[in-house]
């Protein structure tokens, strides 16, 4: 907690006392001027950081939300490197905060990325407001048909947003996740979790608290929709999470493209 600068009561050079005289006159003016000059210049060199320039969205991973899957989508960008290989080349992201996650995929060589927001972007900074006008970041509401054809992108990660879907909404948008990807559907999702109560902000953007669902509750689901899991690509990631000492913080599934 930042706390304020105390600015004398008494006027310099009055009987007496000089700047600590007893006298209940008013400040000096030239003094409160250079008062808030001296905190000015305080609060630009805490902004400022120490390489000489303001943070830029590109040197920051860090989401403005309360979205852990979508943070460790960014962590997981070297691992799914490994597990998907040249399949990683047009990919698809959807969930919030995205404009971070299509920032970081934008630096893996010979990748090209879009995001999909699925709800309101707030507080968009510049950089997020370039992807948006350049086409790679768009807002849509994934409760409906998805606005590309079949076999748009070889991947798509979503994150942070099948888990305020209901069963209703959920059954037509992850098979179309599935459709508009050529190699498969990577999804992260919150573990299931007791203590964790709905937060009154999440009901009042997402029209529900999350609904964190257990692994064996998705492998049912996968089975019941006809969604084949991707084995191979589960196997190679596992492989790869276990070689860099990766434990994710979310549930992770592969799933394969509809035909």
């Amino acid at each position: 907690m930042s706390r304020r600068l105390g600015i004398p009561s008494r006027r310099f050079g009055e009987t007496g006392g000089g700047l600590f005289s007893s006298s209940k006159s008013k400040p000096s003016p030239i003094l409160s001027i250079a008062l808030i000059i001296v905190g000015g210049l305080f609060l630009i060199a805490y902004v400022y950081n120490g390489s000489g320039g303001f943070v830029r969205l590109d040197s920051v991973t860090k989401v403005q939300g309360d979205y852990l899957c979508t943070r460790e989508v960014q962590q997981a960008i070297p691992i799914l490197q490994q597990a998907y290989g040249d399949r990683l080349h047009k990919v698809l992201h959807v969930g919030p905060d995205t404009c971070y996650v299509v920032s970081k995929l934008l630096k893996v060589d010979e990748t090209e990325a879009w995001g999909l927001e699925p709800y309101e972007i707030e507080d968009a900074d510049s950089d997020c407001k370039a992807l948006i006008r350049r086409g790679n970041v768009r807002v849509a509401d994934i409760k409906f048909p998805l606005p590309y054809k079949p076999k748009s992108f070889s991947l798509v990660i979503v994150s942070d947003a099948l888990d305020y879907l209901s069963p209703r909404y959920l059954n037509k948008t992850l098979p179309g996740l599935a459709r508009v990807s050529a190699d498969g559907v990577v999804i992260f999702t919150g573990f299931p979790s007791n203590k964790k109560k709905a937060k009154v902000a999440d009901v009042a953007k997402f029209g529900r608290a999350a609904k964190r669902r257990s692994s064996s509750w998705w492998t049912r689901y996968f089975a019941q929709k006809n969604l084949e899991v991707n084995e191979a690509a589960s196997k190679k990631f596992l492989q790869a999470s276990t070689k860099s000492s990766y434990v994710p913080k979310c549930q992770i599934f592969h799933l394969k493209s509809l035909n």
